[in-house]
């Protein structure tokens, strides 16, 4: 694997990480940071699938005028609040 080049910034961020005292190490810092990536494209993923199961299964609205779309949004908000 290739050197990483890291912006004056992101070197900043992690060598504060260090300093601070939640990570040890540098590649501490780097493994949190992939692990954090990790779990955010898992959850993505899966909202994604989430709405085309919603979209195979009918689940979904379909509008032809953007005022549809706000009258919608506020009769919904109007009935939540009730």
């Amino acid at each position: 694997m290739s050197d990483i080049q890291l912006s004056d910034e992101d070197r900043a961020f992690i060598e504060e990480r260090v300093r601070s005292g939640p990570y040890k190490t540098v590649n501490d810092v780097v493994h949190a940071g992939l692990r954090s990536l990790q779990r955010d494209e898992a959850t993505l993923k899966s909202l994604i699938q989430e709405g085309l199961d919603d979209i195979a299964a009918g689940r979904f609205y379909e509008f032809g005028e953007e005022d549809d779309l706000t009258e919608f949004i506020m009769d919904r908000s109007k009935a939540r609040n009730a």
